[in-house]
């Protein structure tokens, strides 16, 4: 809560030297009146020494100036007066003028260094204040400070609204490093309310971006009790995903796989325990997450619809911590604290399940459980460099009955040096290892399958500073990927399945960027990059050849597609490019803000995705397999374009944010109906190559300060496909028109509400409403040999039932005031508190009895009550 807190003064401090003001002086204007008369119509205070006299004239010369931005005024007045004024935060500092006839100043050191709250994490926008000089600075969004000194020995305090302040005393003689840390004063807490404070950057060009602190995800009800950060997005904007315990989420109406999805850097290629259940992600250990739907920064590359950055927390440098959590189906448990005090700190959290224990104890031989173990290591070696290593190790394992049994899990690495030149440039190294497996086994055919994808890369960035108005990021990347498919092994010797090994693939793909950010006026500010990638599919791998190159054939008589037949193949040694292909990828931003509360947005981006997903599901499942672009499966290229209106009301209490956007993607695949996906080792038989688009309108209104705060979102969107025919002759899929994907939610609605009773309780909820997914139902059938055959529909002519369900959570502290020691707090939920039967899908049959055809619907959840206890100490 308080780095929200102090991300939102940060931002406010800032806005504070825009204000306009009308103010009068002369030589018999006291520095008192002056102050009343920009207090009067600010929220600036005036700090002053002593040596100061507030009834005494300091200005020269009579002048008005009326409607006078502050950071002007302030130039104008150190003109004409005998005291030097200068803005710090939403201080105006007030000082008497150097001499002339002063001695010589003194060499001048830089004093640094940072500031961190009572749970060692940066405090943003905290002021940094020097006596003897009657000067300072705020720290930055890492909480960071730098000032330049004369050398001395100083008085430095640090001061922040919430906080206590501090105050050491400093000597300087060379360059010098001071951190602070300051601990939060509960009586001003109780006296000024600010709670989730996220109102609208107004000047900034990002849009079509979302960030959620894990305060605010930790309030989200959902199933089983536990906090998700994964599920928490889909209360945001343009987010879906197929259903209840599905995996995956859809931005704006794009793919799972569309998604890129990043952990502290490191790409994730499956996002869920439980096939959905719960996402890979530790609520824990997270420290926030970004999810950009447009507008993506020229850094980010690889996928067509979203980009979600999740980074961990970093451990305590001062102070050993734990806590944790006991919930019905699952605990977790963190650990941080120092490996060498100042210089060095780890975190390392775990957490498993343990339902299937009570299905043993009630003689149920099914089982389904999952674990995982999050850590992050960081070492600062001196101001300018900082390595640090974050891992990640998960693992399902599910059997029924003995008949079934799979284990899939990922496990991640990364290593990063970051590197400080100078207060300008500064530089980012890392190297990563990520790794997603499954394995299937099923004993009464005697057989396993095993399937892999593995990726190396190296990443190199740049942040170039040359002023506050102009702002460069510049790197260059690689990934190596190394696809495995599927390899089919008999277990016993009377399996009826011979071994087998689906082709392997291999790939590489780099790129470098670049982007410019610059604030052009006051009013506008622009960001323009480019990005350019290049993908190479490397063998070892032979590739089957086809009659006119088509894998798919069309089959007039049936009217259907069909497998084509290969006439031969072609076979690439080791480290030979079978496919290539290169991509330029501008970005560009802009935004004009009328006043300090109010702007508008647009942004357009093209992006190109090289590997794909293999499944013909809406939700991805476990054994789904990713295999990179190719001879018959191109890159998929997004052209996104987005414009928006945003505005803060009351000083950012409220904030509305709402956007237009439209989407295009070429080279979209589909399957041809019937089509195998499983374990064929000649996809291209089966797909077909077409495009998408979507468009809609989003709205998010917050209310971000008091007792109760929350959001309101909605989306009214469109997501469509078209797969036309190759020939004339060919209908393609729904006769070549478009189509809804399956990821089109015509209306998605959410209403999240957190509200603090007393400091003891506080109550959350969440309702959910959306369009039912498309889906393709038998409009009919014929009878054959005495058996109903369905006869289908176009594609996703249909749709399943309105989906909505409302979530209610309380959170008990029983002793609010502990700061130390053991502290505690329980969370009651209730997920689908009206028991809404929600339809996961609809299925056709024939009752055996009657012959009758029969509907029925698969829902997962009805009500389901939740209690965790949680700890900390």
């Amino acid at each position: 809560m308080k780095h929200i807190i102090s991300a939102c003064f940060f931002l406010f401090s800032l806005c504070m030297s825009a204000q306009s003001v009308t103010v009068t002086v002369d030589q018999n204007v006291t520095l008192k009146e002056f102050f009343k008369q920009i207090e009067n119509q600010t929220d600036l205070k005036f700090a002053f020494t002593d040596q100061i006299d507030t009834n005494k004239k300091y200005f020269t010369q009579k002048n008005t100036f009326k409607n006078i931005e502050i950071s002007s005024l302030i130039t104008e007045l150190n003109k004409i007066s005998s005291v030097q004024f200068s803005v710090v935060g939403n201080n105006i500092f007030v000082k008497q003028k150097v001499q002339q006839t002063q001695k010589p100043a003194k060499k001048k050191s830089k004093l640094t260094g940072h500031v961190l709250d009572d749970e060692r994490q940066p405090v943003i926008g905290a002021n940094v204040y020097i006596k003897e000089l009657e000067t300072g600075v705020v720290t930055d969004p890492n909480g960071k400070y730098s000032i330049d000194v004369p050398n001395g020995n100083y008085t430095v305090q640090v001061s922040y609204v919430g906080f206590k302040n501090e105050e050491k005393r400093v000597s300087v003689s060379d360059d010098t490093k001071v951190n602070f840390n300051i601990d939060s004063d509960s009586q001003q807490l109780g006296e000024v309310i600010v709670m989730n404070n996220k109102a609208v950057d107004i000047k900034t060009t990002q849009m079509s971006v979302n960030r959620l602190s894990m305060q605010e995800i930790k309030k989200i009800p959902v199933a089983m009790g536990e906090a998700d950060p994964l599920k928490s997005i889909l209360t945001l904007p343009g987010v879906t995903n197929a259903g209840e315990a599905s995996s995956g989420f859809n931005v704006r109406g794009g793919a799972a796989d569309q998604n890129l999805i990043l952990l502290d850097g490191a790409p994730v290629y499956a996002d869920s325990h439980m096939f959905g259940f719960f996402s890979i992600f530790n609520a824990d250990i997270v420290n926030g997450l970004d999810l950009y739907k447009g507008g993506i920064p020229s850094k980010f590359g690889g996928r067509v619809s979203s980009v979600l950055d999740v980074t961990q927390q970093t451990g305590d440098f001062e102070e050993y911590k734990v806590n944790g959590g006991i919930g019905i189906i699952s605990s977790r448990l963190l650990v941080q604290g120092p490996l060498q005090k100042e210089k060095g700190s780890f975190i390392l959290s775990g957490r498993a399940s343990y339902a299937h224990l009570f299905m043993k104890l009630a003689d149920n031989n099914n089982s389904a459980m999952f674990y995982d173990l999050n850590t992050k290591l960081n070492y600062r070696f001196n101001a300018k460099n900082t390595l640090s290593f974050s891992g990640y190790f998960g693992n399902d394992v599910f059997d029924i009955n003995d008949r079934f049994a799979s284990t899939y899990g990922s496990t991640m690495g990364i290593l990063s040096w970051k590197h400080k030149f100078s207060d300008r440039l500064s530089s980012n190294l890392s190297t990563f290892y990520s790794d997603y497996r499954f394995n299937l086994e099923i004993p009464i055919e005697s057989f396993k399958w095993d399937s892999n994808i593995q990726s190396y890369g190296l990443k190199y960035n740049w942040n170039l500073q040359q002023s506050e108005k102009f702002k460069i990021n510049y790197g260059v990347d690689g990934l190596y990927y190394n696809f495995n498919p599927g390899v089919v092994k008999p277990t016993s010797p009377d399996s009826q399945f011979n071994y087998m090994q689906l082709d392997k693939k291999y790939a590489l793909e780099a790129s470098a960027f670049v982007d410019f950010e610059n604030q052009i006026t006051e009013k506008l500010n622009f960001r323009y990059g480019l990005r350019y990638s290049m993908f190479y599919r490397l063998g070892d791998e032979t590739i089957s050849t086809y009659e006119n190159g088509q894998a798919v054939v069309y089959n007039p008589l049936y009217n259907i597609y069909e497998e084509g037949t290969p006439n031969g193949s072609i076979t690439y040694g080791k480290g030979k490019t079978i496919s290539k292909f290169n991509n330029f990828e501008p970005r560009a931003a802009l935004s004009y803000a009328f006043n300090d509360e109010t702007s508008i947005k647009a942004s357009y981006n093209r992006m190109a995705q090289y590997i794909h997903i293999l499944s013909n599901t809406q939700s991805p499942l476990p054994m789904s397999i990713w295999t990179p672009s190719g001879p018959f499966t191109k890159p998929q290229l997004l052209d996104q374009y987005a414009m928006g209106y945003f505005r803060n009301f009351k000083d950012g209490d409220y904030s509305l944010e709402t956007e237009l956007f439209y989407k295009n993607v070429q080279n979209r695949i589909d399957y041809i109906d019937g089509a195998d996906v499983l374990a064929n080792n000649n996809i291209e038989q089966v797909i077909l190559n077409g495009k998408a688009r979507s468009y809609g309108m989003e709205l998010l209104f917050r209310k971000n300060t008091g007792v109760f705060t929350g959001w309101v979102s909605y989306t009214l969107s469109r997501a469509e496909q078209k797969t036309p025919g190759r020939t004339p002759e060919e209908p393609g899929i729904a006769n070549g028109n478009w189509y809804l994907s399956g990821y089109d939610k015509l209306h998605n609605l959410s209403i999240v509400g957190s509200y603090e009773l007393n400091p003891k309780w506080s109550f959350n909820s969440n309702f959910t409403l959306q369009s039912g997914q498309p889906v393709t139902y038998p409009n009919g059938y014929y009878e054959m040999g005495g058996i109903h055959v369905p006869n289908y529909s176009l594609r996703n002519e249909n749709r399943l039932p309105l989906f909505h369900h409302l979530d209610l959570a309380a959170t008990y502290t029983p002793k609010p005031d502990k700061k130390k020691g053991w502290q505690s707090y329980w969370v009651f939920s209730l997920y689908n508190v009206y028991n809404r039967k929600n339809a996961a899908s609809m299925s056709f049959t024939t009752n055996e009895d009657t012959g009758a055809n029969e509907t029925r619907r698969l829902s997962i959840f009805g009500i389901v009550p939740g209690v965790t206890y949680n700890f900390k100490f």
